[in-house]
């Protein structure tokens, strides 16, 4: 698949690189050992994380009336910082590769959902809606599609959607159905679907899906035509000619792969010009690549583009939510595919937030006050609080722990046992002997081990009577992986439990 965004002047051929972040993840040897052990990781992630905190991304996002997603493999289960992350922080989940044709039937008529009964367990689990992604590619396709004769693709095509979307049938909220259909000048690929049938494949594989699954919603989706250029028109021109006919068509995706400082100034207009024709349009598979190494300036960059590409979704009725492709640096496909660049999402290479973080949550609404200097969208996750403590509060902590070899991660909730507001929080406590804090979301943590204290960041600052705020970090550990066992909210000992 061609490079997702192109430099100026940069024009390779799009028929002779495959796309990147749809490439697999090697997964090395996954024995049944090693797949039940990831399982069991993902089984393991702390109970209604995903939804207990009023400053995760996806609690700010639904509070706008919008989703936060993010997109993860099968291989991603054994990674525990990032399922942690995954399920705390995001409502959407799309499988990176596991529903994809050379996946799901790599042989006519032998159809292997396994990997991607996996994710939709974990989106299940931690009560994420699922994301269908996709039913028609010309990549990721296996070779015997491809070498059917044309009258036979037509077959082929629709007994892979009917059998997909019905294994899935009520456990999705929309199927990407049909998937870069366009070259960049805005002719369709000549791949093996459009040799067989022509453009009207794309309506045929719309009708299928729909008879199979009535109640998912049914996209196209495409890169490079977040703004108004050739291909953009004519994906626009296609969802107008579909919608005309009374295609059953309920969405377009933009997957707004960006380079740094290069997101479109007409994203608005032209999400606005597909909403007109009666359709809902999502970000799908958002990143922002750097090239390396990223400079401070470059960081608070990206934070401006992720807030940028935010706001213009809040901008337009009927942009329904954000999908992230992968949850950070780390699970990027973006370094194996341009040499030179990555550093493309809001978490690092060790999953902790970056600048690109604290500018989404305000974007959503996160600061409960006038964001200061130090809280703005250009600012470190681990900027300084814009309020100060006023005070001691009556407050109950609880924690989860989620332990591995030598790592851990815990997630704390402070509840606001009292009848005032804190404005402003700081709660105390000793780690563990042996623990080392490596990242933290949602506060700042200092020092690093023994006694720390844990400070509030530009968004999070007021917890109202009865209310709760969430926070985490990420640790080592040399053997003791418990939680600490006492705490104090701006000098006010809490309950624990």
């Amino acid at each position: 698949m061609p490079v997702r965004t192109l430099r100026p002047g940069n024009t390779p051929d799009p028929s002779s690189t495959p796309h990147p972040r749809n490439t697999r993840r090697a997964l090395g040897t996954l024995a049944a050992v090693a797949t039940a052990t990831a399982l069991a990781a993902a089984a393991l992630l702390p109970a209604g994380q995903a939804g207990a905190a009023g400053t995760s991304l996806r609690t700010l996002a639904e509070a706008k009336g919008i989703y936060f997603g993010t997109a993860i493999t099968q291989g991603d289960l054994n990674n525990a910082a990032l399922t942690t992350i995954a399920g705390g922080q995001f409502g959407m989940l799309t499988p990176a590769n596991e529903m994809k044709w050379d996946t799901v039937e790599p042989s006519p008529g032998s159809f292997n959902f396994g990997p991607g009964d996996r994710l939709a367990a974990f989106a299940q689990a931690n009560s994420m809606k699922l994301r269908g992604h996709t039913l028609v590619w010309h990549n990721q396709l296996p070779s015997w599609v491809s070498n059917l004769p044309n009258g036979q693709v037509q077959g082929a095509m629709r007994n892979h959607i009917t059998n997909t979307a019905t294994h899935y049938k009520g456990k999705l909220y929309a199927w990407d159905v049909v998937n870069e259909p366009f070259n960049e000048d805005g002719s369709f690929r000549n791949d093996a679907f459009y040799r067989a049938m022509g453009s009207g494949y794309v309506a045929d594989a719309l009708r299928t899906a729909r008879a199979a699954d009535p109640g998912a919603k049914l996209y196209l989706n495409d890169y490079n035509i977040e703004g108004l250029n050739p291909k953009s028109d004519a994906m626009y021109n296609l969802v107008k000619s579909l919608k005309s006919q009374g295609v059953p068509l309920d969405g377009v995706g933009f997957q707004a792969h960006f380079i740094l400082g290069q997101v479109p100034s007409s994203l608005k207009a032209n999400l606005q010009r597909f909403t007109a024709l009666g359709v809902e349009v999502a970000v799908t598979e958002l990143d922002d690549r750097i090239k390396l190494p990223a400079s401070s300036a470059d960081l608070a960059q990206q934070g401006r583009d992720y807030a940028s590409v935010i706001n213009t979704c809040l901008a337009v009725t009927g942009c329904v939510g954000l999908t992230q492709w992968g949850v950070g640096d780390a699970d990027s496909w973006i370094p194996g595919t341009f040499p030179g660049e990555g550093d493309g999402t809001m978490y690092d290479r060790g999953y902790r937030p970056k600048p690109a973080y604290t500018a989404s949550a305000e974007a959503l609404g996160g600061s409960t006050s006038t964001p200061s200097p130090t809280s703005s969208p250009t600012a470190s996750p681990t900027a300084s609080p814009t309020a100060s403590p006023t005070g001691g509060a009556a407050c109950k902590v609880t924690g989860e722990t989620n332990a591995w070899n030598t790592g851990l991660t815990d997630n704390l909730t402070v509840t606001n046992t009292g009848s005032i507001p804190v404005n402003g929080w700081a709660l105390a406590f000793t780690l563990p002997a042996g623990q080392t804090v490596t990242g933290a979301w949602n506060a700042t943590i200092s020092p690093s081990s023994g006694p720390v204290t844990a400070r509030n960041l530009g968004y999070n600052g007021t917890i109202a009577p009865g209310a709760s705020v969430s926070f985490g970090y990420q640790a080592t550990h040399t053997g003791n992986a418990g939680l600490p066992a006492q705490f104090t909210l701006n000098g006010a000992p809490c309950t624990v439990g």
